[in-house]
């Protein structure tokens, strides 16, 4: 290899010098959005291996790991978690099929907001909880009845951003647009929905926590599998660690369904100005 070929070679390796620039500001980034979670962990383990805390019903945060993990290898958790996601993700895209579609309808069409608002008053007002029993009595009391509830939850959320994003799109980008003779489809196409978009996301993800919310309440009261099921019959069966698993594992699958709606909700707003 020639003396070119070599030094080309060795410019276009990463020095161990910038890697570890690169890593030390992502670690120190890292640590500080953590730093309350860390101490809330660290206290969860030390309170009750001190006496502070009654570990009967807070048990060290190293046991109910333990416990996770047990439940996981025995494959009771991986049942109940896949009771849970197949209810909430089918009632969360039923939403979204619903909500964004006639949410932008009422949000560019005076008329339909002028129609439908009325009815959506009265029943975004209701808790969707209040409405399992008809469900569950109209529909039974299978997976239909839950995913209904999931939908109900996660519809207004969805329905009430996409329609305000549609409402507070500046008028000056209309402005703009229809004065280039662009027409109405283009000018929904083109401005209106790309403007819409966070908005839009803010609902989804408000959705996405509250389909998980809903469903564990509603599994609570009535279900024989799902994270809502293991936590109600844990708690009455004096099986602590085995409930806080569950609240864990909930706690851990709202995160990673919300990192996701963040990462895609960027892909479609790459023109908005990023944070750092």
């Amino acid at each position: 290899m020639s003396n070119i070929e070599l030094t080309g070679t060795l410019q276009k390796r990463p020095s161990k010098s910038h890697s570890i620039k690169w890593f030390m500001p992502f670690l120190k980034k890292t640590m500080k959005k953590s730093i309350f979670l860390l101490l809330f962990l660290v206290f969860w383990e030390v309170l009750p291996r001190a006496g502070l805390v009654d570990r009967v019903f807070l048990p060290p945060l190293s046991e109910v790991l333990q416990t996770w993990w047990q439940l996981m290898l025995s494959g009771e958790l991986t049942s109940h978690i896949s009771a849970s996601l197949v209810r909430s993700i089918s009632g969360y895209f039923l939403a979204v099929l619903i909500g964004i579609p006639v949410g932008l309808l009422i949000g560019w069409y005076t008329l339909a907001g002028d129609l439908l608002n009325p009815v959506i008053e009265v029943f975004r007002n209701t808790a969707p909880l209040a409405l399992l029993p008809v469900f569950t009595l109209i529909l039974g009391i299978g997976e239909t009845s839950k995913i209904a509830v999931v939908i109900y939850g996660c519809l207004w959320p969805i329905l009430l951003n996409t329609t305000s994003g549609v409402r507070n799109v500046d008028p000056l980008l209309i402005k703009s647009a229809k004065s280039l003779g662009l027409s109405p489809f283009k000018i929904f196409q083109k401005v209106i929905l790309p403007a819409a978009i966070p908005s839009i996301f803010i609902g989804l993800r408000l959705a996405a926590s509250l389909s998980i919310l809903v469903l564990i309440a509603a599994e609570m009261i009535g279900a024989k599998a799902g994270l809502g099921f293991l936590i109600n019959y844990s708690q009455f069966s004096f099986q602590i660690p085995n409930m806080y698993a569950g609240i864990i594992t909930i706690s851990f699958i709202g995160y990673l369904i919300n990192a996701v709606l963040i990462r895609i909700e960027k892909k479609f707003s790459n023109w908005k100005p990023q944070k750092e």
